[in-house]
C-alpha cells in the first residue's frame, strides 16, 4: 500500500517536472529563458521548447509590430507660428535582451520612452523651419525626419521606432483663417502659372500649325499651276497638230464657225450680218459666194388676197 502511494506520487512529480521543463514559443513572439531573474537565452522559433525544470522559468516577448498613438502637442516654428501636431508612431523590439535589461519587457515603459522621443523630435524639426516650410514638407518627407530623430533617442532600449507620421497637422483657430487664405493665393499662382504655360504651348501648336498650312496650301497651288501649265501646253500642241493638217484644219475651222454660230443665235428675235467672205456664210449658202454683184438672196413673196374675197368668208 505505502509502496503505490509512493508510485502515484513520484509518477505526479515525474508529470510536473516534465511539464515545467516545457514552453511554447508563439508566431510574432521571441521567449527570454531566465535563470534565477537573469536572461540566459532567446528563443525565437515558434513552437515546443525544453528548459531546466525548477531552475530556468520564460518570458514571453511579443516583437511584431505595434501602433501607438501619442497626444496631441503645440509646437513652435522658426518663424514663431503656432501649430498642433498629432502623432501616432508603428515601433518593435529590435533587441530582446537589452528591452528587457533596460525596460524590463513591459511595453508601457517603452511607450512612456517613444512618446519623449517623438516628441522632442517633432518639436526640434518643426522649429528648425518656417510654418510654410513645415506645410510644404508634410507628409513622406517629414515622417521620415522624425522617424530618424526619435530612433536616435531610443536605441538604447532595444526598440525600434518603423515609422512616426503626423496624421494632423493643424492650426489654433486665431490664425487658421489667414493661413488659409494664403494657402488659397498661392495655389491661385500656381494654377495661373500652368494655365499661362498651356496657353503659350496651344500658340505654339496653332502658329505650327498655321505654318504647315500655308505651305501646304502654297505647295497646292503650284502644282495646280503647274498642271494647267502643262494642260494649256498640252492643248496648244493638240492644235497645232490640228492646225499643220489641212483636213483637220479645215474641220477644225467649221466645228469652231458652228460654235459661234449657235452662240449667237441664242435666244429670240435675232439678227445675223455676216461678211461674204465669212465660214458661217459659205456654210448657210453652200460653198463660195462670189462678188457682192454676183451675190443672189433668197426672196420671201407675201400673196395679198382680194378685198372681196375676205369679205365673202366674213359674210359665209
Amino acid at each position: 500500500m505505502v509502496k503505490k502511494i509512493i508510485l502515484v506520487i513520484v509518477a505526479i512529480l515525474i508529470v510536473i517536472t516534465i511539464g515545467s521543463s516545457l514552453y511554447t514559443v508563439n508566431y510574432n513572439d521571441a521567449a527570454i529563458v531566465k535563470e534565477f531573474g537573469k536572461a540566459v537565452k532567446v528563443v525565437t522559433e515558434p513552437g515546443l521548447h525544453f528548459k531546466v525544470p525548477y531552475i530556468q522559468d520564460v518570458q514571453p516577448i511579443y516583437i511584431g509590430s505595434r501602433i501607438y498613438d501619442i497626444p496631441q502637442s503645440d509646437v513652435i516654428t522658426r518663424d514663431k507660428k503656432s501649430m498642433i501636431a498629432d502623432d501616432y508612431v508603428i515601433w518593435t523590439v529590435r533587441d530582446v535582451i537589452k528591452y528587457y535589461q533596460t525596460l524590463g519587457g513591459v511595453s508601457a515603459r517603452a511607450e512612456e520612452r517613444i512618446d519623449a522621443a517623438v516628441y522632442n523630435a517633432t518639436k526640434n524639426i518643426i522649429s528648425s523651419m518656417t510654418q510654410d516650410e513645415v506645410i510644404a514638407a508634410r507628409g513622406i518627407e517629414l515622417t521620415n525626419m522624425i522617424t530618424t530623430e526619435s530612433n536616435s533617442d531610443i536605441s538604447g532600449y532595444g526598440i525600434e521606432i518603423k515609422m512616426a507620421e503626423i496624421k494632423a497637422l493643424d492650426l489654433p483657430e486665431d490664425n487658421k483663417a489667414a493661413v488659409y487664405e494664403r494657402m488659397i493665393s498661392e495655389r491661385g499662382n500656381i494654377a495661373a502659372g500652368y494655365t499661362a504655360k498651356g496657353e503659350a504651348e496651344a500658340q505654339k501648336i496653332r502658329n505650327e500649325t498655321d505654318k504647315q498650312v500655308t505651305i501646304t496650301l502654297a505647295n497646292a497651288e503650284k502644282e495646280a499651276e503647274t498642271l494647267t501649265a502643262e494642260g494649256e501646253a498640252e492643248y496648244m500642241r493638240i492644235l497645232s497638230d490640228a492646225y499643220n493638217d489641212a483636213d483637220k484644219a479645215e474641220f477644225y475651222n467649221f466645228i469652231r464657225s458652228l460654235d459661234a454660230l449657235k452662240a449667237s443665235l441664242k435666244g429670240t428675235d435675232k439678227t445675223l450680218i455676216l461678211d461674204r467672205d465669212s465660214e458661217i456664210a459659205k456654210i448657210l449658202y453652200g460653198g463660195d459666194l462670189g462678188s457682192a454683184d454676183d451675190m443672189v438672196f433668197p426672196v420671201i413673196e407675201q400673196t395679198q388676197q382680194p378685198e372681196d374675197a375676205e369679205e365673202a368668208v366674213t359674210e359665209e
